[in-house]
């Protein structure tokens, strides 16, 4: 790490966008000072990206089936992947789920084991999120303990069994596909979930011991995927004060009611609305019931959200980067990142101010990524 000095460039400040020196010290912003001035007319230099939520590293991890070998290397690739976007932070949500394979109790536990023995030797801030299927109640008594073993400070809990089929005793639409992926036999695949939906009136009191267990660990939680406000209600009383991706407008305000964060998947405001079919994105953001934009499922998203975001006219600049910057800090309680104040972290993406493309990535003052004509800049005597 060096001390730099980022000239002619455009700096995102609280007021927008402003020709401004940038800093750094070591690793962290730091007021002008005597350093190796870098010409950046022509960049913006903007607070590092923060994702909350995203499981495009899952193609790393095993781009087919039984090929992936070493897990260490997809945390790697997923690196890589992540800083040519311009994230700092991510945090990375692998499922622990009945669908088992790739979201299966065994994959996940060698997931959380790869990355918590591989992310301290990576430049990014990487971390581990645990999406846990409600109805899996044989792991809840282990469950804490295993977080703390895998170093994993965040849950988020789903239900994504299809109840209504199930109750009919029906098979899910591609259900067989989803067995034979898992290696199950699909009759027994179908056997487990009828009795994981015959145990559904177990499920909540079995989640209120799980959640005050969890925090007791001060673990972080969340919902995921709330479609009504007596729903997230509940969730709010177990002390879950995250909700992800809410279906509904109700379950939107019922979380900002109850002064929980709100977090949105970036996919859906690039795209104008849900592929699902749920409220949209740009609808609860224009109504101020965001908190934070996350990549979901695809990781160049949180960017270009912020962007049109803030070419719309839904929100300025500063007002829309903070969706991937400032907002997910303060939910994550990292103080030290999300803006580019002295003192803070030296997280910074710098963008081509022309294309908007991601130029280069800095994490606590070390360039996680590099390329093109400003490579040419910091190389230049």
């Amino acid at each position: 790490m060096a001390n730099l000095e980022f000239q002619g460039g455009q700096v995102l400040l609280p007021s927008g966008l402003a020709r401004e020196t940038l800093a750094i010290s070591g690793d962290v912003i730091a007021p002008p000072c005597d350093a190796r001035a870098i010409d950046l007319r022509g960049f913006w230099v903007l607070p590092g990206i923060i994702d909350l939520h995203g499981d495009g590293f899952e193609r790393h991890l095993a781009p087919r089936r039984g090929a992936m070998k070493q897990m260490a290397e997809g945390i790697v690739a997923t690196e890589a992947e992540l800083a040519a976007n311009g994230i700092t932070t991510a945090i990375l949500a692998q499922f622990i789920s009945w669908e088992g394979g790739l979201r299966g109790e065994q994959f996940a536990d060698q997931v959380f084991c790869a990355i918590r023995d591989t992310a301290p030797h990576l430049v990014t801030d990487i971390r581990a999120q645990l999406r846990l299927e409600i109805h899996l109640l044989d792991l809840f008594q282990t469950l804490p303990d295993r977080m703390i073993d895998w170093g994993v400070d965040y849950i988020v809990f789903n239900d994504h069994l299809p109840h209504a089929r199930l109750a009919q005793g029906r098979q899910p639409p591609r259900m067989v596909g989803q067995a034979l992926k898992a290696g199950r036999n699909p009759e027994a695949h179908f056997a487990m979930m009828l009795a994981l939906h015959a145990q559904a009136r177990d499920v909540p009191a079995a989640l209120d011991e799980l959640c005050a267990a969890l925090q007791k660990r001060q673990i972080r939680m969340g919902s995921h995927d709330d479609a009504t406000k007596s729903a997230r209600d509940t969730w709010h009383r177990r002390g879950t004060c995250i909700a992800e991706f809410p279906e509904t407008l109700e379950a939107a305000e019922a979380a900002r009611d109850a002064g929980d964060a709100v977090i949105l998947g970036a996919p859906n405001v690039v795209r104008g609305g849900s592929h699902k079919g749920n409220v949209s994105a740009l609808e609860l953001i224009s109504m101020g019931l965001c908190d934070a934009v996350a990549s979901d499922y695809h990781y160049p998203s949180p960017r270009r959200a912020a962007l049109i975001l803030a070419k719309s006219g839904v929100a300025d600049l500063p007002t829309a980067w903070g969706l991937i910057s400032a907002g997910p800090a303060r939910i994550l309680g990292l103080e030290d990142r999300g803006t580019l104040e002295a003192g803070k972290r030296a997280d910074i993406v710098i963008l081509d101010a022309q294309t908007q493309r991601v130029a280069a990535t800095m994490v606590a003052g070390r360039f996680s990524y590099m390329s093109g004509e400003i490579a040419e800049r910091f190389i230049a005597p």
